[in-house]
Formats: C-alpha cells, sequence, structure tokens
C-alpha cells in the first residue's frame, strides 16, 4: 500500500517513511522491487495480440503519446523535447481493445520521438499480421503500412493543397475518429499514476534486502 501511493499518488519517499515508521531507503527498496516485479509481468507485444485475436477480438487502437516531465538541466535532455507537444517529456506507444483497455505499451523513449518510428521499432506491422488483426490509428501512423492490397493499419485521408477531403473521406473520417475515442480513455487512466509526471532515473538493478 505504502508504494502504491508512491506510485498512485506521487507521495514523497520522506513522507511515507515518516508516516509509517520506516525508512526512507526502505520504502525507496520496495518501490524499486515492485517496478522490477511489474516490468517481469507485463505482456509481450505478440502474446498480447494473440491473446486478443484468441478472445475472438479483430481490431486494436494504436496511439502514441507524451507523457510530460520535468524538464532537465544540459544538452542531454534536449532529445526530450517535443516540437510537437512544445514540452518535455518521455514517449510511449500503447495498443489498447476497442473498449479503451489497455492490452500492452511500449518502453519510454525521448519525447522527440515519432509515432512511426516507434511503430516501426517495436515491428507493431509484423505483430499485427501475425495474429491476423487489424489496428485503427490517426494521421500520425501514415505511411507505417503501405500495403494497398491487404492493409492492417487504417489511418484515414488527410487533406492537401491538391486534394480536398470528398465527402464520402470526411465520413470515413468521423467514423474512424469515433472508433479510435476508446484509446483516449485508456491514455487519461494511464496518466493518473502521477509518478509519471516527473523524469527520474531507472531504479537500480539490484536492492539490498530491506528491513521492515
Amino acid at each position: 500500500m505504502i508504494v502504491l501511493a508512491v506510485l498512485r499518488h506521487d507521495q514523497r519517499l520522506a513522507d511515507m517513511a515518516g508516516g509509517n515508521d520506516v525508512s526512507e531507503s526502505a520504502v525507496r527498496c520496495w518501490r524499486a522491487e515492485l517496478i522490477g516485479l511489474l516490468a517481469a509481468q507485463a505482456p509481450r507485444l505478440d502474446r498480447a495480440l494473440k491473446k486478443i485475436a484468441k478472445l475472438g477480438g479483430e481490431v486494436v487502437l494504436i496511439d502514441g503519446t507524451l507523457i510530460r516531465t520535468q524538464r532537465r538541466t544540459g544538452k542531454a535532455d534536449r532529445r526530450n523535447y517535443s516540437g510537437k507537444h512544445r514540452s518535455h517529456g518521455l514517449h510511449f506507444l500503447a495498443l489498447t481493445d476497442e473498449n479503451g483497455r489497455m492490452i500492452w505499451i511500449s518502453a519510454a523513449r525521448p519525447g522527440r520521438t515519432h509515432d512511426n518510428t516507434a511503430a516501426r521499432h517495436d515491428h507493431i506491422l509484423a505483430h499485427l499480421r501475425a495474429a491476423g488483426i487489424g489496428a485503427l490509428t490517426d494521421l500520425g501512423f501514415r505511411g507505417l503500412d503501405n500495403n494497398l492490397l491487404d492493409p492492417v493499419i487504417v489511418t484515414g485521408y488527410i487533406a492537401t493543397r491538391t486534394h480536398k477531403l470528398t465527402r464520402g473521406e470526411k465520413e470515413a473520417n468521423r467514423v474512424l475518429a469515433v472508433g479510435r475515442a476508446p484509446v483516449e480513455h485508456g491514455f487519461a487512466h494511464l496518466k493518473n499514476w502521477r509518478i509519471l509526471t516527473k523524469l527520474r532515473p531507472p531504479p537500480p538493478a539490484s536492492c539490498a534486502p530491506c528491513s521492515s
């Protein structure tokens, strides 16, 4: 419960230690241990998609998001700046089911990472084809799936200077937006974990046993 309060509400370690009559180092150690356990339980992308397919699912929702963080000094933090959001943060790619339930989330990447770059790095397209599942995405994923005969990723239509959207294309975009709406609920739930609102170094790989 102590670590849950730290992760959910971003409570200060010293406050949680003092209020529960334990040392701050013990709380820090518990936090590192729990993060390690959660990471070990995280589903792999291929297994998550196969599970959806086994349950009869045919479509997943994909989107990228920026978890804003505090700005650090130094050149090393420049890659965490997202020009799109005009803020420092970490980029995450996530998949939800049609109801917005989170089924997989990528590792954290620098905030300047593009959605397509992250998707290619995680081989999203190959995993979708292997599982026989389609995906609904926003325009940020245009160009990820160039298979015109058998596409698995639907991104909608975009207007250009030389091409205005037809009534049918506008309606298709509207239907797609409605279908994609639940993915935002999944991200909203993720960002309720306030521990994600501050940039921190990764937890130590190992931690000495803590006394209770």
